[in-house]
């Protein structure tokens, strides 16, 4: 199996940078719009933008929510082993608000299509955004597109697109691997 680095720590924190800005330009001062990042990979990234926001942009009172979509994936019953669920903190309904759900990477759609019926739960929103650093474009199966993407990514399917974070790999890259 082969790696291939895709994007170093300085190239994920311009991307971050980017995000962040992108963000400010179209919600002002976030007064009508949560951040929520999907279970287990996407809180990662969320965290990191809200930090940026917060310290770096002075934007207050952030809402950030951390969803899981375990249970309300298409394919949850197809698997060998029990799948293990992790915890969704919503401390708010999202009700007439702005969200913009964010994703490590953009594969085929079925964990949005997932985290988008998950949402129901909490209210109807008046607006639904998709941010994602990694966009693989040509994985789809099912018309999504990210509002915001960090990077766009030709992989074909049996290449792997794996993004490691600081806070649980020791760095910051994202990965292209080839079997």
């Amino acid at each position: 199996m082969s790696k291939k680095t895709l994007l170093n720590s300085k190239d994920i924190e311009i991307i971050l940078h980017r995000l962040a800005c992108q963000l400010i330009e179209n919600h002002n001062d976030f007064s009508n719009t949560v951040l929520i990042g999907l279970q287990p990979r996407g809180i990662y990234l969320a965290n990191r933008l809200v930090d940026l926001l917060e310290k770096e942009y002075q934007v207050k009172n952030l809402k950030i929510g951390l969803l899981d979509i375990t249970f309300y994936r298409d394919d949850f019953r197809r698997r060998d082993e029990p799948l293990v669920a992790t915890a969704t903190e919503m401390n708010f309904l999202v009700e007439h608000k702005n969200v913009v759900i964010i994703d490590d990477v953009l594969f085929s759609g079925r964990s949005i299509r997932a985290a988008l019926t998950a949402l129901e739960s909490y209210g109807r929103p008046e607006n639904i955004e998709l941010l994602v650093l990694i966009d693989r474009r040509f994985s789809r199966h099912l018309p999504i597109q990210p509002n915001y993407r960090g990077r766009q990514v030709d992989a074909i399917n049996e290449e792997r697109v794996l993004v490691t974070w600081k806070e649980t790999h020791k760095k910051d890259a994202v990965y292209i691997e080839t079997k």
